[in-house]
């Protein structure tokens, strides 16, 4: 009767470990779509279309439970991507979004973002990096004059 009770007890623990960890990853995930939005918006010199995808980053941001993802953490989302959200001048989107990459990185090595590999990808010109869906290097930080610079740096699977 112990074994049943104990191992009842585990698989109770096992399936409340497994729907946390689902939420958490559904959580930044959603985030991680946002965050590539941002960086499409960007890529194609759009900075209306930047502001309103930094607008729909902070709205998921600010639902991140705080045992998912710090309140620090989630502060500095939300503060680079206000930052982006205000800009009216996509030099100054592109600028804040070297820190939102960079933390958005971070993120995307800690916790499972894509069911797909995700791409961190690099600059040599904005010595800046960024993340993707795709290898395909579509640049956020120089948009049609240099769209195709860059190179994948690494895959987080």
């Amino acid at each position: 009767m112990k074994k049943h009770i104990i191992t009842a007890l585990f698989s109770l623990f096992a399936i409340i470990s497994v729907s946390a960890q689902l939420k958490s990853d559904a959580q930044v995930t959603k985030l991680y779509q946002n965050y590539i939005t941002i960086k499409d918006a960007l890529a194609s010199d759009n900075a209306d279309k930047t502001s309103q995808a930094a607008t729909e980053f902070i709205k998921t941001a600010s639902a991140i439970d705080y045992k998912i993802l710090s309140e620090g953490n989630v502060s500095t989302l939300k503060k680079d991507a206000t930052v982006i959200s205000n800009a009216k001048d996509i030099a100054a989107q592109r600028e804040t979004f070297f820190n939102l990459s960079d933390n958005m990185i971070a993120l995307a090595k800690q916790y499972k973002v894509s069911t797909n590999p995700v791409f961190v990808q690099y600059c040599p010109m904005a010595d800046g990096s960024w993340l993707s869906n795709e290898k395909k290097i579509i640049n956020p930080y120089y948009g049609s004059s240099m769209l195709s610079c860059g190179s994948v740096k690494s895959e987080i699977k």
